[in-house]
């Protein structure tokens, strides 16, 4: 197997690339590339730049092309808050589960101290309840803890089929649009996706999506079809999960496709981080990426790539595509076939980002909290169920039944 530096295989290498988190810095050679071309250097040169915008589908809205994620402590990063936003990072989404709410309180804690900055974000936060009850209690509780009255985007979160939104759900979101309590509608998904974004359009009802959208997907027929569908009909569109992160890590024998990548983002002064968020943006039809920036570093990092208008080279986006080929195994695309395989009795594509998570964010206790909350029965499923024709349907030839036996062990 090829090695990515003296003493560090590609195993190892993702490993800790991965639990740095999105933007982080490759090697010593890509950092001392990052900060001559990319880093503190970049943005102080590019004076008052700001991130660029594109519109937000046909809702009249300009959003900056990068989205802050604040699926972390916001109240623990208030100063990171104000730079983004000085840096036109004016996009900023939450959910009311992240942290338990934890979140949401970040963002109105700044909102409470900056009042007059409100109305410079484009503010997204999403609800985990279906019922227009739950929903009304849910977005009463989120304008609370964000210390405002409205919200720009408001989701259903983690919607799996369509059959979730119904004509109650149109009629509550009419309903709160007309109150001023949000300004446009719409749901996240992390799977069945391509099936999603091709019937969101005859909803009519629907101004906004975000989705798992990366250079694994991006250029599947599928995908491509359904994005022109949303296109078409006007819904904005946010991309999520644009690193393509690794399920599970397994050995790539034999495959320099990854050591010729890093050559060529090292070369042109980007980290594979950057250079995967610049393959999203290739596509004028994604308003935004939506990515997790905890810290300062990850923050500078991908509002310089932003900044850069180099584009990736053909060369670069087809090295993408082989290594998403070299690698499929041990990505999860959420296309939800496996699922309809074990008759729907086990959420696989939810364990497979349990262990995403785990292994390319190092976030254990998320996956262990988010695993142990499913029903006794389905935990049971895991540890007996037959995966066979999980697997033998499953595009990217996962190793499903290993990866359900050791989600029991990892995170039971």
């Amino acid at each position: 197997m090829g090695k990515m530096s003296k003493g560090c295989t590609r195993r190892d290498f993702f490993k800790v690339t991965g639990a740095a988190g999105v933007g982080a810095i490759l090697s010593p050679m890509a950092a001392d590339a990052h900060n001559r071309s990319h880093g503190t250097e970049r943005l102080t040169a590019a004076g008052d730049a700001k991130v660029p915008t594109r519109p937000f589908g046909k809702s009249g809205m300009e959003v900056s092309i990068l989205s802050l994620g604040g699926m972390f402590d916001i109240g623990a990063n208030q100063l990171m808050l104000r730079q983004a936003l000085r840096w036109g990072v004016t996009y900023w989404d939450t959910a009311d589960c992240y942290g338990h709410g934890v979140s949401e309180e970040g963002f109105g804690k700044y909102f409470n101290r900056y009042p007059d900055d409100r109305d410079k974000v484009f503010l997204v936060t999403k609800s985990d309840a279906r019922e227009p009850g739950g929903m009304s209690r849910l977005l009463d509780r989120s304008l609370q803890r964000l210390k405002t009255s409205y919200i720009d985007l408001y989701f259903i979160h983690g919607v799996s089929h369509i059959g979730e939104l119904d004509n109650g759900t149109r009629r509550w979101a009419e309903k709160q649009k007309a109150a001023k309590k949000i300004r446009l509608f719409g749901f996240s998904t992390h799977t069945n996706m391509e099936a999603l974004l091709s019937q969101a359009p005859d909803l009519g009802y629907i101004d906004g999506i975000m989705m798992t959208y990366n250079y694994r997907n991006m250029h599947k027929p599928k995908m491509k079809a359904a994005v022109e569908a949303c296109v078409r009909a006007g819904i904005g569109l946010t991309a999520m999960k644009t690193q393509a992160s690794e399920s599970w890590l397994g050995e790539i024998n034999g495959n320099s496709t990854g050591d010729q990548l890093m050559a060529s983002f090292v070369k042109k002064g980007l980290t594979e981080h950057q250079a995967k968020l610049k393959a999203v943006w290739t596509n004028p039809a994604i308003a935004s990426i939506c990515s997790q920036m905890p810290n300062m570093t990850i923050l500078k990092s991908n509002v310089a790539a932003a900044l850069d208008t180099t584009p990736l080279t053909s060369e670069e986006m087809r090295l993408l595509d082989q290594y998403a080929l070299a690698t499929a195994d041990q990505y999860c695309t959420g296309c939800g076939l496996c699922e309809s395989a074990v008759n729907g009795e086990v959420p696989i594509s939810d364990i497979m980002r349990y262990h995403m998570y785990r292994n390319a964010y190092g976030r254990l206790d998320w996956a262990r909290g988010h695993y142990q909350q499913l029903p006794a029965s389905v935990q049971r499923k895991l540890a007996e169920a037959d995966f066979k024709a999980a697997e033998r349907c499953c595009p990217q030839g996962m190793p499903i039944a290993r990866l359900m036996r050791r989600a029991v062990e990892d995170f039971g």
